[in-house]
C-alpha cells in the first residue's frame, strides 16, 4: 500500500512528558506545526522541574533588567529635560556680546529682529558684584535689564513686574527696586521692603585712596527658579539703575536673544555673528553649556549598556535552558527528523521557545517599569539636596522612542542567545541519536 510522506499527512509520535505515554501529533503546515511543538517544550513535566526553573529565572532576569532601564533612562532623560527647562528660565537662548561699546541699542535691537528665526530680543548689562545686607554679604550677578523686553525673552519663572511699576528709580524708602533669588535672600537674610547695598567693583577715588562705590536698593521681590545656581547668586535691577550703580560708561554690555526653536540656536547665532558683522560675539545656550549635555548623554549611555549587562545574563540562562532541552529532548527531535522536520524547522521551534522567554520578560518589566515610573513622576518620594543637585526633585521623562529602543535591544538580546542551542538542535543526526539512544 502507497504510503504519502507528505509533512501534512505524517503523524508523529510525542515529545516524551510525564504523564503522557505518546500522541498523535497531525502536523499540517510548516510553521503551524513548529508552534504547536514550541508550546509542548514550554509545558515540561516533573522530571524536567529543573529545566522550568531555570526558564522560571531567564523570565525574571529579563524581566528585571528591563524594568531597571526603563526607569533609570526615563529618570535620565527627565534630568536632561529638567535642567534644559530650568537653564533655560534664566538663560537666553543666545546671548550677543559686543566687542566695543554699543553707540544706538534700539538700532541693534530692530536689525536683531529681523534675523530670521529670532522671536525676541532683549538688551542687558550685566557685572558681577557684592550685596550687603542684615544678615550677611554675598558676591552675585547683578543683570541690569528693561523688564518688558526681558520677560518676552525668557519666559521662565520670574515676574518681572516688581522692576517695570512706579517704584522702578526710587522706591518708597528712595531707594531703587531690587528682585533677589530665594536663596541669595535668605543668604543676606533679607525679605521684600527690606534694604540691601549694593559694592560695584569701580567704586572711586578719594583723598584716602580707592573707595568702592556703594549704593542702596530696596528689595522689590523675591523669585525662586528651581535653579539654586541661579536663586543663590542672581540679581536684577533696571537698566538705568544698574548702569548708575556700576558707575558704567556705555548703555548695555549685551543683548539676549530668544530663538523660535531651542534646536537651532546655533544655527541662528551664526546667521546673528553674519548680519552684525565683525565686533560682536553670538554664543548659543548649547554652546554655553556643551560640555554638560555631553556628560548627561554620555552617562545615559553608559547606564544603558551596563544594565542591558542585566538583561544579557538573564539571555545567558535561556541560552542554558535550551541547550539542557536539546540534550534532553534529542531522541524525540531525531524522530521528528526522521519523519521530514526539516533542520530548519527544527531550528526555529527553539527559537520560538527561547523568544517566547524573553518576550514574556520584556512584557513584565516593561509593564512595572512604566508602573515605577508613574509612581515617581505623581509622588515625591525623593527629594535631592539644592546645593548638590541642579534639581530638588527626581524628575522623570517617559519617551515611547526610549521604551521601544530597550524593548528592541533586549530582544535582540534574547534572539542571540536562542541561536547557538537553535544550531545545535538542527545539527543532530537522527540516524546517530536513536541509535546511541
Amino acid at each position: 500500500m502507497p504510503v504519502d510522506p507528505s509533512p501534512s499527512r505524517l503523524a508523529a509520535p510525542s515529545m516524551q512528558d510525564e504523564g503522557h505515554a505518546g500522541y498523535r501529533l497531525r502536523v499540517g503546515p510548516q510553521r503551524g506545526f513548529e508552534g504547536f511543538v514550541a508550546r509542548r517544550l514550554l509545558r515540561v513535566g516533573r522530571r524536567q522541574a529543573f529545566i522550568s526553573l531555570m526558564s522560571l529565572l531567564s523570565i525574571t532576569g529579563v524581566a528585571v533588567g528591563v524594568m531597571a532601564l526603563v526607569v533609570v533612562i526615563a529618570v535620565m532623560a527627565g534630568f536632561e529635560a529638567d535642567l534644559k527647562e530650568r537653564l533655560l528660565s534664566l538663560q537666553a537662548h543666545i546671548d550677543v556680546a559686543p566687542e566695543g561699546a554699543v553707540a544706538a541699542p534700539q538700532e541693534l535691537l530692530a536689525r536683531l529682529e529681523l534675523v530670521e528665526g529670532v522671536s525676541a530680543a532683549a538688551p542687558v548689562i550685566e557685572s558681577q558684584v557684592m550685596l550687603r545686607g542684615a544678615g550677611g554679604a554675598a558676591g552675585v550677578l547683578l543683570r541690569g535689564i528693561d523688564p518688558q523686553r526681558t520677560a518676552a525673552v525668557l519666559e521662565g519663572r520670574v515676574d518681572f513686574s516688581d522692576l517695570s511699576g512706579p517704584s522702578t528709580g526710587e522706591g518708597a524708602s528712595g531707594a531703587p527696586p531690587l528682585l533677589l533669588g530665594a536663596e541669595l535672600a535668605r543668604q543676606l537674610g533679607v525679605l521684600v521692603g527690606d534694604r540691601v547695598y549694593l559694592v560695584a567693583p569701580g567704586g572711586m577715588l578719594s583723598p584716602i585712596g580707592h573707595v568702592p562705590a556703594m549704593r542702596p536698593f530696596q528689595v522689590a521681590g523675591i523669585f525662586t527658579s528651581g535653579m539654586y545656581t541661579y536663586d543663590g547668586a542672581t540679581a536684577f535691577a533696571t537698566l538705568t539703575d544698574a548702569r548708575q550703580a556700576l558707575r558704567l560708561g556705555r548703555p548695555i554690555t549685551g543683548i539676549q536673544v530668544r530663538v523660535a526653536d531651542i534646536y537651532a540656536a546655533d544655527r541662528v547665532a551664526a546667521a546673528i555673528t553674519a548680519a552684525l558683522g565683525p565686533g560682536f560675539v553670538a554664543r548659543s545656550w548649547m554652546t554655553v553649556n556643551r560640555s554638560l549635555f555631553s556628560a548627561l548623554r554620555l552617562e545615559r549611555v553608559v547606564m544603558f549598556l551596563i544594565l542591558a549587562l542585566i538583561v544579557t545574563v538573564a539571555a545567558m540562562n535561556i541560552a542554558s535552558a535550551l541547550i539542557m532541552t536539546v540534550v534532553e529532548k534529542a531522541k524525540d527531535i531525531a524522530i521528528l527528523k526522521a519523519l521530514g522536520a526539516t533542520d530548519q524547522a527544527i531550528g526555529r521551534i527553539f527559537i520560538r521557545n527561547g523568544l517566547a522567554i524573553g518576550i514574556l520578560g520584556i512584557l513584565i518589566g516593561t509593564g512595572v517599569g512604566l508602573g515605577l515610573c508613574w509612581l515617581l513622576s505623581q509622588y515625591d518620594w525623593i527629594r535631592l539636596p539644592g546645593e548638590v543637585f541642579y534639581v530638588t526633585r527626581l524628575p522623570v521623562r517617559l519617551a515611547p522612542g526610549n521604551v521601544a529602543a530597550i524593548a528592541a535591544a533586549a530582544l535582540i538580546i534574547c534572539l542571540g542567545a536562542t541561536l547557538y542551542p537553535a544550531r545545535q538542535a538542527a545539527r543532530l543526526n537522527p540516524v546517530e541519536t536513536i541509535r546511541h539512544g
